[in-house]
């Protein structure tokens, strides 16, 4: 999205009213003038960013962003996925791609801001397993807080596995 073309037309319109106001108004309108460029452009930008925002908020599960493309805006929308055919319900099966505890809550949003080759090399996998890129940061996340909950199990003390024997020796 180009703003050239709205931050020149109110700059004009600001010159106008400086116009209205004589000489002095005028005077004061140039000095500034070099500074106003910025602040509209900025001004608009917090506006377009609010309003994703709360666009966002309504299309929910789907999402609006504003990104910055040098000087310029770019919206990139993503639609909310498609409701899947409605099947009889399983309970689905408990293995080590579930988060600790579970499916059993409310899920949220965020926004998590990553280098763009990062994200590109978790599409690309994510994209091989066969998983959505969400689902790849879920499993990844879950992954990590199981690695560090073995890691502060206390020294001395360790899981049950298969290295237990349970039973009477003759």
């Amino acid at each position: 999205m180009d703003m050239t073309s709205y931050v020149d037309r109110l700059g004009r319109e600001i010159a106008a009213l400086a116009e209205t106001g004589g000489e002095e108004a005028r005077a004061q309108f140039a000095r500034l003038a070099g500074s106003l460029e910025p602040a509209i452009r900025l001004t608009l930008l917090e506006a377009l960013s609010a309003a994703a925002d709360e666009i966002s908020r309504e299309l929910a599960p789907g999402s609006v962003e504003l990104r910055l493309r040098g000087r310029d805006p770019d919206f990139v929308v993503t639609r909310p996925p498609e409701p899947p055919p409605a099947a009889p319900e399983a309970p689905e099966p408990v293995g080590e791609d579930d988060p600790p505890g579970g499916h059993d809550g409310p899920t949220i949003r965020i926004n998590l801001r990553l280098p763009e080759r990062l994200k590109t090399a978790i599409e690309e996998d994510a994209a091989q397993e066969g998983r959505s890129l969400n689902a790849w940061l879920v499993r990844a996340a879950s992954a990590a807080l199981r690695r560090r909950d073995r890691d502060r199990q206390p020294p001395g003390r360790r899981p049950r596995g298969s290295d237990r024997y349970r039973g009477w020796v003759q």
